[in-house]
């Protein structure tokens, strides 16, 4: 069964980035579709973007298109989440799945926090 862990947080500057690696620690993910969502204190799930197995769509939140960019390289075993251009809005647990969309967290996720 594939197992996701999620790494790359930290604490960043407004405008600074960010990147994040989803990396499969059983199975693999190379067949997969994989997404990331994150959660912030207070607010809703929010999906963030997904990357098909191909790594050839893509698709983003509207909250981050232009700003993020997922990328995936199988033979790795890792799909990443290039943040740029990171806000104070984006501070919230980052988790992957393999799948679009959200759900109620199994993983650990990684935390960013964007602050001065």
């Amino acid at each position: 069964q594939l197992q996701l862990v999620e790494s790359g947080g930290g604490l960043v500057q407004p405008g600074g980035s960010l990147r994040l690696s989803c990396a499969a620690s059983r199975g693999t993910l190379d067949n997969r579709m994989i997404g990331w969502f994150r959660q912030a204190p207070g607010k809703e799930r929010e999906g963030v973007s997904c990357i098909s197995p191909s790594g050839i769509s893509t698709n983003y939140a509207d909250s981050v298109k232009g700003r993020f960019t997922i990328s995936r390289d199988n033979a790795k075993n890792t799909v990443y989440l290039q943040m740029d251009s990171l806000r104070p809005e984006d501070t919230a647990v980052y988790y992957c799945a393999p799948f679009c969309g959200t759900a109620e967290p199994t993983t650990q996720g990684t935390q960013v926090t964007v602050s001065l």
